[in-house]
């Protein structure tokens, strides 16, 4: 039997079959499939809530309509016709009836969902934007500036929402573009506190810890890592936001203090409706089961974006 002395190599006899046998064995492994992201298992959420989507579709079709039938059917919701003054749903032509100057109350709704839609977008695009700065500022930067910035909020909180906005319009004169900076104003203090408390919940976390370790800036730190991390709560409240954005567009054009005369809202009808009660129901029930029916839509497909947002209450189903 061949020895071996103290610091030769090993003998390598029957190593290479080893190696070759192996080697001829190796397969490569199956490639598993990606695990989906929060926000997409959120919408697979969103899709199994059959509320949640019918909610979706009837919004998404009024948007579409408020915005395609003007210009396919070139609607004329100012055009008069005193001689078909009041006359009832269902005449020939005008299927939910005219108004008192003859106007069309069918394109005058389309019309005016186009305002209230876009205007009340506008003003949840505001209140997001300026609260969720306020929010992430003061819950990044801590101490007296997170404070102040808070104190502001709370004052600002103390005040309800449309009594908030109807004093910001009195100031600023009426007007929908008036409307909707006085309604993002009285917006803001949610965004902001929701924000806020998820910032501080977020960046303390082991990786907003190794971005700073590798050199992130504060400024990006905040934007890349931290705002990613707090959308589901922003577009929750984005949601509901909608529809108290749509409702105090229509109260304060209601009010007078919104859109003005001639132009077609669904507030501003109402407002015009009160005076033919008694002899012409439509110009009132319909403005009114519209403005009814996009605000319930919009709460409730708020709650079911909460809920598919809300790892908790699907932690089984996933």
């Amino acid at each position: 039997m061949a020895s071996s002395t103290p610091g030769s190599a090993p003998p390598s006899v029957g190593r290479a079959p080893i190696v070759a046998a192996l080697q001829g064995s190796q397969r490569p492994l199956p490639r598993l499939p990606a695990s989906p992201g929060p926000y997409a298992r959120a919408w697979r959420r969103l899709r199994a809530d059959r509320v949640g989507m019918v909610m979706l579709a009837y919004l998404a079709l009024l948007v579409a309509a408020v915005i395609v039938l003007p210009v396919a059917i070139a609607i004329d919701p100012f055009k008069q016709s005193l001689k078909d003054s009041l006359l009832a749903p269902g005449t020939q032509g005008h299927p939910l009836g005219t108004d008192q100057f003859g106007r069309d109350v069918l394109l005058r709704l389309i019309d005016g969902g186009r305002a209230s839609l876009s205007i009340g977008f506008a003003a949840v695009a505001i209140a997001m934007v300026s609260g969720g700065l306020v929010g992430l500022v003061a819950g990044m930067r801590g101490g007296w500036v997170d404070r102040a910035l808070m104190r502001l909020v709370d004052v600002e909180l103390a005040f309800p929402g449309i009594l908030l906005a109807l004093i910001i319009v009195t100031i600023l004169g009426p007007g929908l573009e008036k409307v909707a900076i006085a309604v993002g104003v009285g917006g803001m203090p949610r965004f902001a506190r929701i924000v806020r408390g998820s910032v501080l919940s977020t960046k303390h976390e082991l990786f907003i810890e190794a971005a700073r370790s590798v050199g992130a800036s504060e400024r990006r730190v905040a934007f890349a890592h931290v705002m990613p991390q707090v959308l589901g709560p922003v577009i929750t409240i984005a949601t509901f936001g909608l529809a108290t954005a749509i409702f105090s567009i229509a109260a304060l054009s209601f009010l007078g203090l919104g859109a003005q005369p001639p132009a077609a809202e669904w507030g501003l009808m109402l407002s015009d409706a009160r005076r033919y009660l008694r002899i012409a129901w439509w110009l009132a029930v319909f403005p009114g089961i519209t403005v009814t029916s996009v605000v319930l839509a919009a709460n409730l497909l708020g709650d079911a974006v909460r809920d598919a947002l809300d790892p908790r209450l699907f932690s089984k189903a996933d």
